[in-house]
This record gives structure tokens, C-alpha cells and sequence, in this order.
């Protein structure tokens, strides 16, 4: 009795670690990029790929529940060193400008770089034979220093290897070096492009992990090493269709246990061409939810930041009319920096250099603060010549009535100055909407972002453009009634030309 008792004792501890231990949040950018971590086709809501099999497996070893977290390519070093998530993997090269910044597990893919042409292409089969040449890759890469290197080379760098090849198939370029499992995904399943030559230089992919955090970098480690000893990092690259020679000696494992590529063909038949429009229609339709969510977080960003800034534009515009010497030239000096700034360097600047003075925001509040303060001083220029429009008199009078200054603006000049910018706030409110688009870099996922996702996935740029574009259109229509039911209100009483 005193055994089980002990027994269930254990096996409480134990449950009760497991429900209090922190989440392992890790990040990558899922926008795109098989066979690293995708969104499966055949399901948008559902995360996939090699990698998050591999983080999920490794987060239960170590006792963790993963908790993924979506960011941009670019900030997914700068989101772990402040903070934002424990972990990155999505393919991240081991290399030494890397290592300055962060740190690294030990390395769990070893691969190569290879390089695809057309179908009719002869003689593109080595670095020096590209020189001449124009050549696509990623940027920040391996492959792209090593193109760099070599000279002669027309380099066109991308943000997305499906763009790169099919710029390649349009044959805007006449080759493309990228990481081979890359190709695998997005050469090899196209007829019109071919692998050719052998494998260029060497890369390892690792887990980056911000510097300081030892012990973790050894929990993370010791997994690793488990999964190669037991053969489960074979299995999973085993199923993406992965597992290489290279693989093999890297590892050790020896295991000839064959290992059907079930997430390889998956993939091939998720992303396959649709035959006919009824099935082209079908998967348009399995858009929507995604669309959906996304249309949403626009909406929310772009409704919050658009009130920020009608407020905040409205005090620099009094500000700068009726303040004081000193307040005029510090609400100059505001809009015409913001102005003279672009919006996606005051985003970053928001959310990743502020941290540094102690000033951490969540992404959405960082990206309405943003879009706000930058929108602001455009609204405070149009509430400057609202101002301006309503005539001198106005105020004259109000004043001869013994209201104050404050009085005489507030109820006489603001209301009628706004009838006249109504119609440009409009404007800018449809444009902040396009504009909020920038915010994918701060990790909320709002509908362009969306597109990139869907059209990368499925090469399907037209069609999903089309109702990208119509989720924003129904959007800002809404908006643009209301408009012109407040032009109307707001103008009934004045008098209105005679028509002759």
C-alpha cells in the first residue's frame, strides 16, 4: 500500500511538472518556405514540415509544450534577442555572422547548395560556368556570398524561393542557386526546370537560441542527440524525403529500415495544378477562413490607428496654428520627420529599438502606435488647411461674443474646419489599410500577408490576387458610404449655390 501510494505520489509530481512547465516558444516564418515549417496545403490551419515535426518531438524530450510563433524572415533574430520567443529554426544557416548575434544548438541538417536551370539550358552546371550569367537566390545566404564571390555574376537576390523560380521557368533568369532542399520542393516538382551539376560547398541548419541561455542550448542539444541515436530524426526526414548520404555520414546512422516519404507526396498532391474550375473554385473557397482572420486584423490595426491619429493629428494641427512659438516648432519639427521618414522604419524602430530604452510593446499595440503616429502627421497637415479654409471672421466673431480663444476654436472653427476634411480622411483611412500590410514584419499576419502565403503556396498569384484584392475593397467601402452620409449631415444648413 505504501508503494503505490509512493507510485501515484510520483506520478502526481510528475503530471503537475508537465501542466507548469513553460512553453517552448519557437518561431520561424511560415509563409512560404517548404519543406522547413509551412502551413500544409491541404489544410491552412494546420502547421507542417520537417521542422516542426522536429521541434515538436524535440519540446516533448525535453518536457516543454511548443508554442509556435509567426514572424517575418528579417525579424526572426531580432524578435529572439528581445525576447519575443525562445527559439528559431526555419533553415538558419550556422554561419560566422550568425554566431555573433546568437547562438546555436548543435547542427541537426547538413546539406549543400544546388543549382537549377531550364530544361533547354547546357553547360550551367558550376559557379564559374554562371559567370555572365543573371543568377537568383535568397538573400542573407550562403549561396548568395558564394555567387558574390565568384564575380561576373548578375545577382538578383529575393525575399521567396518560389519567386526566384519562377522568374527562372519565365526565364527572366538563367539559373538558381539555392539550398538543396529548396530545389527539391520547388525545381524538382516543376517540368520545366532541372538540377544540374554537383553539390556546391557545405551548410549546416541549427537551432538559434539568444546567447545567455546555456542551459537551455544543453537541454536542446541533448535531445537532438537522442533523436539521432534512436533513429527519429532519421524518420522525419525520412518522410519530407530528406535523408541524404550526407545525412547518413553526418549522423552515423547506418540504418537501411526503408522510410516511405509520406509528407513528400502530400505535399506534391496538396500543391499539384487544379484540373478544372469547379476544383479551382473548391480551393478558392477553403481560402475564406484564412482570408477571413486576416481581414480582421487589418480591420482591428488599421480602425485603432486611424482613431490615434485623427486625435493626435487634430492637437498637432492646433498646435501648429494657435500654439505657443515653441509649440508650433515642436509640431512642425514631429510631422515633418515623420514625413520625411518611411512608415516600415518607424515600425521596426517601434518595435525593436524601443526595447532597448526598457519600452517592450505587444506586436499589435506597437503596430497601431505606428501606423497611428505616422498617419497623424499627414492628418495634421489636412486639419491644417481645414483651418485655414474656415474664414478669419469666424473667429473674430466668436471672440466679440466673449468667448475665449479655446471656445471660439473648439465650437465654432474645428466643426466647420471638419466638413472640409472629411473626404481626405477618407482617403486616408483607405490607404492606411493597404498600409497595414507593413505590420507582417512585427508578426501579426494580416492580409497581405495572407496573399503571399496562399499565392506562394499554390503558384496561384492571379486568382488569390483577386480576392485578396476584394477582401480590401469590401473592407474600405464600408468606410466610404459612411463618408458621404457625414458630407451630407454635416453640410445640411449651409447655403448651396443657385443653379441657373
Amino acid at each position: 500500500m505504501r508503494a503505490l501510494c509512493g507510485a501515484l505520489a510520483a506520478v502526481w509530481l510528475l503530471l503537475s511538472g508537465a501542466a507548469s512547465a513553460e512553453p517552448l516558444r519557437w518561431a520561424a516564418d511560415a509563409q512560404s518556405g517548404a519543406p522547413y515549417v509551412i502551413h500544409d496545403p491541404a489544410d491552412q490551419s494546420k502547421l507542417t514540415g520537417y521542422e516542426t515535426e522536429l521541434i515538436e518531438t524535440l519540446a516533448k524530450r525535453i518536457g516543454r509544450a511548443p508554442v509556435f510563433v509567426q514572424n517575418d524572415w528579417d525579424g526572426l533574430i531580432p524578435g529572439l534577442n528581445r525576447g519575443l520567443y525562445d527559439v528559431v529554426l526555419d533553415g538558419i544557416e550556422i554561419t560566422p555572422e550568425h554566431q555573433e548575434a546568437v547562438d546555436f544548438s548543435a547542427p541537426y541538417y547538413r546539406t549543400y547548395e544546388q543549382i537549377a536551370v531550364r530544361r533547354d539550358a547546357v553547360g550551367l552546371d558550376t559557379i564559374a560556368a554562371l559567370r555572365g550569367h543573371v543568377v537568383g537566390t535568397l538573400k542573407d545566404t550562403t549561396s548568395q556570398r558564394l555567387l558574390e564571390k565568384a564575380g561576373g555574376i548578375t545577382l538578383r537576390s529575393y525575399e521567396d524561393e518560389t519567386n526566384a523560380y519562377s522568374d527562372l521557368a519565365n526565364g527572366r533568369l538563367d539559373a538558381v542557386m539555392l539550398d538543396a532542399p529548396i530545389a527539391l520542393y520547388y525545381a524538382v516538382p516543376d517540368p520545366r526546370l532541372k538540377l544540374v551539376g554537383a553539390p556546391i560547398g557545405e551548410l549546416s541548419y541549427g537551432i538559434a537560441i539568444a546567447k545567455g541561455h546555456d542551459a537551455l542550448r544543453q537541454q536542446i542539444d541533448d535531445g537532438l542527440e537522442g533523436m539521432r541515436r534512436d533513429g527519429t530524426l532519421r524518420r522525419i526526414l525520412g518522410r519530407w524525403a530528406m535523408w541524404t548520404p550526407e545525412m547518413a555520414a553526418f549522423t552515423g546512422d547506418a540504418s537501411t529500415e526503408p522510410v516511405a516519404a509520406t509528407a513528400w507526396q502530400h505535399w506534391l498532391q496538396a500543391t499539384r495544378p487544379t484540373p478544372g474550375w469547379r476544383d479551382r473554385m473548391d480551393r478558392y473557397a477553403s481560402f475564406l477562413p484564412l482570408i477571413g482572420r486576416a481581414a480582421l486584423m487589418t480591420l482591428a490595426v488599421s480602425a485603432c490607428a486611424m482613431v490615434l491619429a485623427v486625435a493626435w493629428g487634430l492637437v498637432l494641427a492646433l498646435s501648429r496654428r494657435y500654439g505657443s512659438w515653441p509649440l508650433r516648432m515642436l509640431a512642425t519639427g514631429y510631422i515633418e520627420i515623420v514625413r520625411g521618414t518611411p512608415l516600415l522604419i518607424q515600425i521596426l524602430f517601434i518595435f525593436y529599438g524601443l526595447p532597448s530604452l526598457g519600452v517592450r510593446l505587444d506586436p499589435f499595440l506597437a503596430g497601431v502606435i505606428a501606423l497611428g503616429l505616422n498617419y497623424a502627421a499627414y492628418e495634421a497637415e489636412n486639419y491644417r488647411a481645414g483651418l485655414q479654409s474656415v474664414p478669419h471672421g469666424q473667429m473674430e466673431a466668436a471672440l466679440a461674443l466673449n468667448m475665449t480663444q479655446f471656445q471660439a476654436v473648439r465650437h465654432v472653427v474645428v466643426p466647420q474646419a471638419f466638413r472640409f476634411v472629411v473626404p481626405v480622411m477618407t482617403n486616408d483611412f483607405i490607404s492606411l489599410l493597404k498600409d497595414s500590410s507593413l505590420v507582417s514584419v512585427i508578426t501579426l499576419t494580416e492580409l497581405t500577408q495572407a496573399y503571399v502565403r496562399l499565392s506562394t503556396t499554390y503558384y496561384d498569384y492571379f486568382g488569390t490576387g483577386l480576392l485578396i484584392g476584394a477582401a480590401y475593397l469590401l473592407l474600405g467601402l464600408p468606410f466610404v458610404r459612411l463618408a458621404r452620409i457625414a458630407e451630407r449631415r454635416l453640410s445640411a444648413g449651409v447655403a448651396q449655390p443657385r443653379r441657373r
